[in-house]
């Protein structure tokens, strides 16, 4: 669930082996004004990678451990599941 990471909040944080995942979820009933992907704008990046480097702070992981991000979309009553790239954002 919601997790909050100084004012930020991160919707999912998912570990599966070595791999550790923060995930936006993002919800829209139609596609205007960019759809549900479109809503993860650069802002929205930055504010996500912001709370990660704080859960991460307050969390420590294993040295190998592979950090990734992805949106997960809902629209239309599809689920689109997407990598991000959330760097210099």
């Amino acid at each position: 669930t919601n997790v909050q990471a100084g004012r930020n909040e991160i919707d999912l944080i998912v570990r599966r082996g070595r791999e550790l995942t923060f995930v936006e979820v993002k919800r829209r009933t139609g596609s205007g004004f960019g759809g549900a992907l479109g809503a993860v704008d650069a802002e929205k990046r930055r504010r996500v990678r912001r709370a990660a480097r704080i859960w991460l702070s307050r969390n420590p992981q294993a040295r190998d451990i592979r950090i990734g991000f992805e949106v997960v979309a809902v629209e239309g009553g599809k689920l689109e599941r997407r990598s991000a790239t959330f760097e210099d954002a």
